[in-house]
């Protein structure tokens, strides 16, 4: 299950607020789409958002687990590739985003959406699971700071929503793709 030191709880939460970019782009938008929007609907998009990121790192953890002991005496170079790939597509889609902003839907948020749109930013963070388990890292530790990160983070949007410009969130996107990739060399480097 890893270790606990306080460069892993640093790093733990450089990850949550790397990982929680999505999130907190579709929470800007969807805030920015549907002003009026439900105390309900406000308060569902940070708990389901926050609850997969954190479930999907674990469940990419036990998923690498098994093929851990294959990759352990490359754990550096995988976590590296998983982690510059994961932090490059972040990069590339808001760069898209930027050229080429998204129109807000006609229809109103619904709960299946913001569900959906919770598994949809929350693929990644499987993905940096399987590099985690490579690495041996503390699931619980950073699965709770992933978790725990996206919820504040979040819920940061939702305060601030309107005050941040409709293009903070494609600018976040590329700040949690930079914090993915140099997360990765440091991984490939130690």
């Amino acid at each position: 299950m890893g270790t606990f030191d306080f460069a892993n709880l640093v790093e733990a939460l450089a990850l949550g607020v790397a990982l929680a970019m999505d999130a907190m782009a579709v929470t800007l938008s969807n805030s920015l789409c549907e002003p009026d929007m439900s105390r309900g609907k406000k308060l569902a998009m940070p708990i389901m958002f926050a609850l997969f990121q954190m479930a999907m790192p674990i469940a990419g953890f036990f998923g690498g687990t098994l093929v851990a002991p294959l990759i352990e005496a490359y754990a550096g170079i995988v976590s590296l590739v998983i982690l510059a790939f994961v932090g490059g597509k972040m990069i590339v889609e808001a760069e898209g985003e930027l050229r080429e902003p998204e129109e807000c839907p006609t229809t109103r948020l619904s709960y299946p959406t913001i569900f959906f749109e919770a598994i949809a930013t929350s693929i990644d963070a499987f993905i940096v699971g399987v590099s985690l388990a490579a690495s041996g890292a503390n699931i619980a530790l950073y699965g709770g700071a992933i978790g725990v990160m996206t919820f504040i983070c979040c819920v940061a949007m939702l305060l601030v929503g309107r005050k941040l410009g409709a293009h903070f969130g494609p600018r976040a996107e590329i700040a949690g793709g930079i914090v993915l990739i140099i997360i990765g060399l440091r991984a490939f480097l130690s």
